[in-house]
């Protein structure tokens, strides 16, 4: 029995795994910038590469077939996708393995937001400011009481980290350990969404060594953020204000949300910046024009000649360009990938005569998601034929309904 499972694990392995012809991504001609060396990345797994489509497992570029060429970027790799059907519509590198930056600020907000009340009043501790001198903070102070609400504003639109280690706190239990379990529950929320490339070691998007995520995967976060009403407010807010103190004795102050392409970008919902000198910059933005919502999501760009919003807004207008149900592959969604797993978690090696199950647990031990290693397989496989079935399902539908014719913010 189990000699077959492993076979037809093989196969799936060697589907997923071949060889895909890489074209390289668009680049305008600049000096290359003087910048720490990039950490070096996991080793890539091949069936990871390929969730949301075959077509995805590449460190090139990837478009419809006969559209436009994509706008030249210094983003090392990006993804757009239509927020409403998951349709990837374009690419360049999706599954390659970057460093977030602030932009990871929106896993937190994605793990957490709905699990703190807004109007809940807290009181800042001393550890809740121990964030990388120099780094972006909104002005919390030691001892201070604001809103859950103001420290949602402070993370996105001043990209605090005192409010990204305020908040992930309080997600946590509020106690010394509440940010690391907070962490902790980011992972497991960005496992639960399909993110397999993400790790945070942070939850700032300050740099740790192992912190990484990609294009693809931030589409999946933005979207489950920008899914949740009180992300939405927040991200599109203009300028907040941050409350006088009494005990200790601040007064209070206005700030404003760096996210250019609110002012800028007709239909724009916001989204999030992002910038370390290790992760260079990273950009999340989405806008809906005539009834379409796209994201587009931007890693290790530089700043000139279009800075990291203005990248995220080129790649927007290319999108919205495009023809409706033009597509590269999916972004699988949160119950395709409970469904992929559950599938997977009885395998015919824990069904076979004895009750082997033990013994193959012990012989492919649980990774850190918990799957053993034919589950992996199972899953990964599952999440790119998923995808690519709900695709030519849609575009079947679409032909019978269609007529005849620079501090560092992490």
């Amino acid at each position: 029995m189990s000699g077959n499972v492993t076979a037809r694990a093989g196969v799936s392995l060697r589907t997923v795994s071949q060889a895909v012809a890489e074209v390289p991504c668009p680049k305008p001609k600049v000096a290359k910038p003087s910048a720490p060396p990039r950490p070096t990345p996991p080793a890539e797994v091949a069936e990871d590469m390929a969730v949301g489509g075959q077509a995805l497992a590449t460190h090139g570029l990837v478009v419809p077939e006969g559209s436009a060429s994509p706008p030249a970027l210094t983003a090392t790799t990006w993804l757009v996708a239509d927020l409403g059907t998951g349709e990837v519509l374009g690419a360049c590198g999706p599954h390659v393995h970057q460093t977030p930056a602030s932009v990871q600020k929106m896993l937190l907000a994605a793990t957490a937001i709905d699990q703190l009340d807004p109007a809940q009043k807290m009181t800042v501790t001393r550890g809740d400011l121990d964030i990388e001198p120099g780094s972006s903070a909104v002005g919390l102070v030691v001892g201070g009481t604001y809103s859950i609400s103001t420290l949602w504003l402070g993370l996105m639109l001043n990209s605090g980290n005192d409010a990204a280690n305020a908040l992930a706190r309080l997600a946590g239990g509020g106690g010394t350990g509440g940010l690391q379990k907070t962490v902790a529950a980011m992972n497991a929320r960005a496992a639960s969404l399909g993110a397999r490339q993400t790790h945070a070691v942070t939850p700032s998007g300050l740099d740790g060594k192992g912190q990484f995520t990609s294009a693809y995967d931030l589409a999946l976060i933005a979207r489950v953020c920008f899914a949740n009403a009180d992300f939405r407010k927040y991200v599109l807010t203009k300028t907040a204000q941050m409350p006088a103190q009494k005990k200790p004795k601040a007064g209070g102050f206005q700030f404003q949300n760096e996210n250019k392409l609110i002012y800028n970008y007709p239909g724009a919902l916001g989204g999030k910046t992002g910038f370390t000198d290790l992760a260079r910059h990273s950009y999340v933005g989405a806008a809906t024009r005539n009834g379409r919502t796209l994201v587009a999501t931007v890693l290790g760009a530089e700043a000139r000649p279009l800075r990291g919003w203005e990248q995220g807004a080129a790649l927007l207008d290319w999108g919205f360009s495009l023809p409706p149900g033009a597509s590269v592959g999916k972004l699988v969604t949160p119950e395709e990938v409970a469904a992929a797993a559950k599938a997977s978690s009885v395998t015919p090696e824990s069904t076979s005569a004895g009750g082997g199950g033990e013994a193959v647990q012990a012989a492919h031990p649980s990774g850190p998601t918990g799957l053993t290693v034919v589950a992996a397989v199972s899953v990964a496989a599952t999440l790119t034929a998923i995808p690519l079935l709900l695709l030519l399902t849609q575009r079947r539908q679409r032909r019978r309904q269609s007529p005849p014719h620079q501090r560092p913010s992490a």
